[in-house]
């Protein structure tokens, strides 16, 4: 598995009773699922996340409405608007990344690659910046 955060886009079945799309470990999403958690009922201008992990791989969908994803690997930095059902971004480890921008009624799904372990995330972002460099030698 590659380290960059990069959109993947999930089938999509759509005939006259509506749309269905789905997702399987190691094939659609490239990891084995070991978690799955949504945010809802998020109220105006708040933000979630605010954190890396140290091992764990995400993929974030919205399941309905629309979300604002900003992400931080090294120097690099992007945000990413999602409000399509189908299409989420996967997330690798030492990526710092804030949820926000929810639409009214917005859900939002995560699949992770390991299961919830406090020990795994990193919550200072100057601690996450130090780390970050010295493993990946910057």
């Amino acid at each position: 598995m590659d380290n960059e955060v990069r959109f993947i886009e999930l089938p999509k079945i759509k005939d006259l009773r509506g749309n269905l799309s789905f997702l399987e470990d190691n094939h659609q999403i490239p990891f084995k699922i070991e978690r799955v958690y949504w945010i809802y009922d998020v109220p105006g201008g708040e933000e979630r996340g605010g954190h890396a992990f140290k091992n764990t791989t995400e993929f974030i969908l919205p399941l309905s409405g629309g979300i604002t994803v900003e992400t931080i690997r090294g120097e690099a930095k992007h945000t990413f608007k999602l409000d399509t059902t189908h299409k989420g971004i996967l997330i690798p480890p030492y990526t710092w990344r804030k949820i926000g921008g929810f639409l009214s009624n917005s859900i939002c799904l995560v699949v992770a690659d390991t299961k919830f372990e406090e020990s795994e995330y990193l919550r200072d972002f100057n601690e996450y910046s130090s780390d970050f460099k010295k493993i990946f030698s910057l």
